[in-house]
Order: structure tokens, then sequence, then C-alpha cells
């Protein structure tokens, strides 16, 4: 089904007054612009991802080489969405920077 904005209404799910910055497992929802189903198809109820799917599970499970204080759930990438859960372990930014001004240079 297209995303028709005069039925489909969205409201904010987030608790309020919770704290997102802290510790814990987050469900998360990432949608493509426009709703365009870029990531594949549903066939006969199951999804058959095309390859910009297969891209998005391949980063999907990258996350984990990239981000030491993350485990990953399940996850499912649908048409035009992917939903998964992240478990974040410790809060905070690591110092990026360029390496020729690291270390006082």
């Amino acid at each position: 089904m297209k995303y028709n904005p005069d039925i489909h209404h969205r409201r904010s799910i987030r608790l309020k007054d919770y704290d997102y910055s802290q510790v814990g497992a987050y469900f998360v929802t990432i949608c493509t612009k426009d709703k365009e189903c870029l990531f594949g198809e549903i066939t006969h109820g199951k999804i058959k991802t095309n390859s910009a799917g297969e891209m998005i599970q391949k980063w999907w499970i990258e996350l984990i080489n990239k981000f030491g204080n993350i485990e990953l759930d399940e996850f499912i990438i649908m048409p035009n969405h992917m939903h998964g859960i992240i478990f974040v372990n410790i809060v905070g930014a690591t110092l990026c920077g360029r390496p020729d001004l690291m270390n006082g240079q």
C-alpha cells in the first residue's frame, strides 16, 4: 500500500520524560524518503530484498564492527523501511578528528 497522508497518521511513540541518552535496548525504524519502495518487494507474504535491501542488511550487521558499544538483536527489512533492535552498552562518543591533528600535532 502506498503511503497516503490522509489515512496514515503518525504520532510519536516516545515516552514522555524518558532519557533516551541512557544505556538500554532501543527499537529503531528507518524509512526511505517519501516512503519509496527501494529495498525490495513483498511476494507471497514475504520480503524479497533487492540489491539495495541486501546492502541495508550488510550495513546493519556491520554496525557492531563500527561501534563497539552496541549489540544487535532482531531486524527486518521491508520494501520502504527497516526495523531493528539495538542494545547500547556505553553512552558517549569517542573523539574523532583528523589524524594529522591528533596528539597535539
